[in-house]
């Protein structure tokens, strides 16, 4: 069964019963939309606009956060919507100069773009957003703080009749989080809709993910040159408590040294420029590279490690650098790395859990998850080793050295190939994680893990779209990988089980819609 509706083709959304009853809602008050990843945030904006377009008329603008993003949206749209090709336009800073954006502006019934570019566009006069009957928000977590969401809202507040739909899988665990996401978008959020996957019009329409932690051992090469680095790093933070940092905290954290980075930068501002705050700068700063290469050295691997200190002592032009390198320890770490037969047995994980897909299943489309540039490369580089394989890198657009990076077109062509089975693994760093249109992924592979809970959900939504899917979880024992699981196990699960509390708190303060589709109100605390 089919959408059937004037300005959606024929036979191009399926019907499903979540998405139909958060449709409606949103088309009666501006709604924030928490639905897991994979489940059709995007199908249920294309149904909003439709209905949007045919009932309200005006102008649709549809933001989200990266380029790639905002093509896809678009192309979707495209797909989907009966609509002429060329009144649906894209807006980006690399795509569209600003006086063809000014044109196109006018000419379009849907606008999809980064925030950033309407921003600026709205302050430099080029456009107004007085003609727009919908704002859609993909990825709505972001609207706090500095971000462009909350600029580009706070102008929509000048139209009062206009519609906002804020989309997110992630919105945090507290119900002040959410509400400051609501009060940010614009006009201010009158509703959310809330969906988990065993709510009762979601259930039939989830899939299953296998997850799996696998565990591994550091080699000794690697505890080798964790014990001699952390012996600089508690020498640097001994020299930050001597200049009064960091005080009473027994085992400062990255967090921690971060912290103390602020408090220096603002006493420097402030005009302390006395000794002690200068050696605690340089102080600060060794540790931060010592700690960096801690983490190399554990979860990444030594090809990783040297790679940062042949790029450190390349690119060195700093007391800290100068400091950091020419450390005993630190020369006694990058001469066992050098000669350091094994890499981490992270790599050859990968190798096995990917073979093992696709012996399993030849077809498979799988994605590797890595934080770091360096890692990426040397992942892809070693998947190349493998029949039947074809691995595409796929990072930033940053340019990073002798590191390129991809150009926009650049990513959405590898996408697209990667849809295509051109390329069936995509090793990918933080780029890949939020609302990438790949609707089939067989296998998803933490390299490492990741202390948020929001970064790790959208990892793992990479796969169980539309068919089971298996995430693979690669833990370093006795490092901060474990750490980092098990935080953001601890996160998530707290997450998920205040998402039912939350809708309870909610209701006390705005519209929340119910699973059965019907959208009710408790009354405001003002208006009792």
């Amino acid at each position: 069964m089919f959408v059937d509706h004037p300005l959606v083709r024929r036979e191009a959304i399926e019907e499903r019963d979540y998405q139909r009853n958060i449709a409606e809602s949103c088309l009666k008050r501006s709604t924030l939309v928490v639905l897991p990843t994979g489940m059709g945030k995007t199908v249920i904006a294309a149904r909003v606009i439709a209905e949007v377009l045919r009932s309200r008329g005006g102008t649709i603008l549809f933001l989200a956060p990266t380029k790639p993003l905002v093509e896809q949206h678009a192309a979707f749209l495209k797909d989907v919507l009966i609509l002429d090709a060329d009144r649906i336009a894209v807006f980006t800073g690399e795509v569209t100069a600003p006086d063809e954006r000014e044109l196109l502006w006018r000419e379009s019934k849907i606008v999809a773009s980064t925030p950033q570019v309407i921003r600026n566009d709205l302050r430099q006069g080029r456009i107004d957003l007085e003609g727009v009957s919908l704002i859609v928000f993909d990825e709505a977590h972001r609207s706090v703080g500095n971000y462009a969401y909350v600029d580009v809202a706070a102008a929509y507040k000048e139209n009062p009749a206009g519609l906002v739909l804020g989309m997110t899988a992630s919105p945090g665990n507290q119900a002040e989080t959410i509400l400051e996401v609501c009060g940010n978008l614009g006009i201010g959020i009158e509703a959310v809709e809330i969906r988990v996957e065993d709510d009762a019009d979601v259930v039939e329409y989830v899939q299953d993910v296998d997850v799996v932690k696998v565990f591994v051992e550091p080699t000794e090469v690697s505890r080798t040159i964790r014990d001699l680095l952390r012996k600089v790093l508690e020498d640097q933070i001994q020299r930050l408590k001597t200049c009064g940092f960091l005080a009473g905290v027994a085992r400062p954290t990255t967090k921690d040294l971060l912290a103390a980075q602020r408090e220096i930068r603002q006493r420097l501002d402030s005009g302390q420029r006395q000794g002690p705050v200068f050696t605690a700068a340089t102080a600060q700063a060794v540790a931060m590279k010592v700690n960096h290469a801690i983490e190399l050295a554990e979860t990444q691997g030594m090809e990783s490690l040297r790679t940062y200190l042949d790029r450190t002592e390349a690119e060195a032009n700093s007391r800290a650098d100068g400091q950091f390198l020419n450390r005993p320890e630190v020369i006694k770490a990058r001469q066992l790395a050098t000669e350091a037969e094994a890499e981490h047995p992270k790599v050859r994980m990968v190798l096995r859990e990917v073979r093992e897909q696709f012996l399993r299943k030849s077809d498979s489309r799988v994605i590797v998850f890595t934080h770091y540039r360096d890692t990426s490369e040397q992942i892809t580089r070693e998947l190349r080793t493998l029949p039947g394989v074809d691995p595409a890198r796929f990072v930033g657009q940053a340019t990073r050295g002798e590191d390129v990076g991809l150009k926009q077109k650049e990513q959405v062509e590898m996408i697209e190939r990667f849809k295509s089975g051109a390329h069936n693994v995509l090793v990918c760093t933080a780029v890949g994680e939020e609302g990438l249109d790949i609707p089939a992924t067989d296998l998803v592979v933490f390299y490492e893990p990741i202390p948020s809970e929001i970064r790790t959900i959208q990892r793992r939504g990479r796969t169980g779209r539309g068919r089971a899917g298996r995430v693979v979880m690669l833990v370093t024992r006795d490092t901060r990988d474990e750490a980092y699981f098990y935080s953001s196990r601890k996160k998530e699960r707290r997450m998920h089980l205040e998402l039912e509390h939350l809708r309870g708190e909610l209701r006390q303060k705005i519209f929340v819609g119910a699973p059965a589709g019907e959208t009710f109100a408790e009354v405001r605390p003002a208006e009792r």
